[in-house]
């Protein structure tokens, strides 16, 4: 953005629209089914974040049995729920500091190191899950942690990218603003 001559006034919700890019994928792997599924015919598993169903292998209805009824489901919830919260609320603190004509560069350091934290609760969500999951809960068949789960882990990704971004623009505060004068390599023959 810097390096290359990008006007500001043009860029300058770049980093909020990857925030709301996130939140879109947090929400899809807030309610996806798709945490876990079973990889090859018949499909006889199939879990979320929030519930585990399975069913016979001839196939008919699926039963349904609640994740929340277990101290690490609720554990994996919480913190990752928790880490899309604040992901919400670094996406609203971006908002409001690009919308402001004069950008406070410690603020948006600030939703960097917040977007850290989120990041933290979202792993840890992400890292429960799994673990637990496959150690408590019988399983049949070949399963895998499918696309549901990879959008959560892909919000966590994003949210440690994005944070390393707004923690290192204030370092180009004076480029972005235009008060420094630019250098040009031309020299005549």
């Amino acid at each position: 953005m810097v390096k290359y001559g990008l006007d500001y006034t043009r860029c300058r919700w770049i980093l909020p629209l990857l925030l709301g890019i996130g939140v879109i994928f947090g929400i899809i792997a807030l309610a996806g089914r798709g945490w876990l599924e079973s990889q090859t015919l018949p499909y006889v598993h199939q879990a979320s974040l929030w519930e585990s169903c399975t069913r016979p292998e001839q196939g008919g209805p699926w039963t349904c049995e609640s994740l929340m009824g277990y101290a690490w489901g609720r554990a994996a919830a919480a913190t990752y729920l928790v880490g899309f919260i604040l992901l919400v609320i670094c996406f609203a603190l971006a908002i409001i500091a690009f919308a402001i004509d004069t950008l406070r560069f410690n603020f948006i350091r600030g939703i960097g190191g917040l977007l850290f934290v989120a990041a933290v609760f979202s792993i840890m969500g992400l890292v429960i899950y799994p673990v637990k999951f496959s150690s408590e809960i019988e399983m049949t068949g070949i399963n895998m942690f499918s696309w549901a789960y990879g959008f959560g882990w892909t919000t966590a990704i994003m949210e440690i990218c994005l944070g390393f971004f707004f923690c290192c623009l204030p370092n180009y505060e004076d480029q972005i603003l235009g008060n420094v004068k630019p250098t040009y390599f031309y020299s005549s023959p």
